[in-house]
């Protein structure tokens, strides 16, 4: 489906409500953790490929415990697959709406700064003969100042 204007809105109530479903969300991921960029960086990644190996790696444990050490817990191994195949799901379908408030933020954002723009625009140019808008032609010049040598006025940037 190729985009075009959206035309909706969220009512206070509605978003209130979104973020309560994502507080029980939160909620019945209870061991979700936090990560520094150093404890990432010292982990052992685990990609796609690395999912068939890890799983592997259970049939082989569950079939072969007597070759493991008795302080090997198979049982772990088994809850961290389980665990590690249901969060990929569940973030698979995460990354997908993420993706598509993300998609919507900046077609809407886009739409508002279209519409300001020319908004701008009818205002600079009444501005000459119109009391009154010149404050206003200015206030939303603002926007638009030069930020340092070589800068642009003329393309809005975030």
């Amino acid at each position: 489906m190729s985009y075009q204007n959206i035309a909706a809105a969220l009512s206070p109530q509605h978003i209130q409500e979104i973020k309560a479903a994502l507080q029980t969300v939160q909620k019945k991921l209870p061991f979700l953790i936090t990560l520094s960029t150093e404890e990432r960086r010292k982990l052992v990644k685990m990609g796609d490929k690395s999912l068939a190996f890890v799983n592997n790696s259970v049939t082989a444990a569950q079939s072969n415990r007597e070759i493991l050490p008795a302080t090997f817990d198979v049982e772990e191994l088994v809850r961290d697959y389980q665990l590690t195949t249901a969060l990929t799901e569940l973030l698979i379908s995460i990354q997908q709406l993420s993706e598509q408030v993300d998609d919507t933020l900046m077609a809407v954002g886009s739409e508002a700064m279209t519409s300001s723009l020319t908004v701008y625009d009818y205002v600079k140019t009444a501005s000459k003969k119109t009391p009154g808008l010149k404050s206003v032609a200015e206030q939303l010049g603002e926007r638009f100042k030069v930020i340092g040598k070589g800068k642009s006025a003329k393309t809005p940037v975030s």
